[in-house]
């Protein structure tokens, strides 16, 4: 898989597409924009993949020459860091989340497991280096507020969201490897375990594999499948929860502070 790194193109110039500081008019390409060529190379990539999407392809879908991009996106690199910024806008952030911190962080972290479903190739972007836009901006304002006023510090509200959003960027991994699989094959994860189960159990010898046999028997039969990772990304959220709140009652001794974890 190939992966594509965020911040690779011009500071300059990327930072001026991402606040819209020195959008041009258009002379040739109709009623082009930085926000059509954006939407359009986001479309490639939802329907055929990171790997298809160049400049040339984009300028297929949006009937215009290839050329007549470059008047308004200097280059891929800073294509795909106004697209990650574009999607990063996306993720709703009401301010009435019920459960204290606890049901916040919870709210941000289906959020963006939902933004990468809905965007596989995410996760073919490494964004050590994020794009400094107005929506990624945006969305990490709201998710630090998530955890404000609870007794933490600035560096320690950082890494309870950084916590947060790296469990959700490996738990979706599953998912959509499992929603790929069954596009790709034709299977569903039940029908290829229903296939497999059968056989499994005639060679598989529980007298030398006691746990594997015992525990993967009981998690197939109640996934129907190897592995459910909707379920693993929700058991693997609310442990990380558990600690974050030994962490914020540990404050809550020193301060004084009084915030419930939830509205349980």
């Amino acid at each position: 898989m190939t992966i594509e790194y965020s911040g690779t193109g011009d500071p300059a110039r990327s930072l001026a597409l991402l606040w819209r500081t020195r959008e041009r008019p258009s002379r040739r390409g109709g009623d082009l924009t930085v926000a059509r060529i954006v939407h359009a190379a986001i479309e490639v990539a939802d329907a055929e993949g990171l790997a298809a999407l160049s400049m040339r392809r984009v300028a297929e879908r949006l009937g215009v020459g290839t050329m007549s991009l470059y008047t308004h996106v200097p280059g891929k690199g800073e294509l795909l860091d106004v697209m990650l910024d574009t999607v990063h806008g996306e993720t709703a952030r009401p301010d009435d989340v019920p459960g204290g911190w606890r049901g916040r962080l919870t709210q941000i972290a289906r959020e963006n497991f939902a933004l990468h479903l809905r965007h596989p190739w995410l996760l073919q972007i490494a964004t050590t280096r994020p794009p400094l836009g107005p929506q990624v901006t945006a969305k990490y304002e709201y998710e630090l507020r998530a955890v404000d006023g609870i007794g933490l510090t600035d560096l320690e509200m950082d890494s309870v969201v950084t916590l947060v959003t790296s469990h959700v960027h490996g738990a979706v991994r599953g998912a959509v490897e499992a929603a790929q699989a069954a596009q790709r094959t034709g299977m569903t994860d039940a029908q290829w375990w229903q296939a497999h189960a059968p056989y499994l159990e005639k060679v598989l010898d529980p007298r030398r594999f006691p746990l594997a046999a015992r525990v993967g028997t009981t998690a197939g039969q109640e996934y129907q499948a190897a592995a459910d990772p909707h379920r693993a990304f929700e058991f693997g959220l609310a442990r990380i929860l558990d600690g974050i709140e030994v962490l914020v009652r540990d404050r809550d001794t020193t301060t004084g502070h009084t915030e419930p974890a939830t509205d349980r």
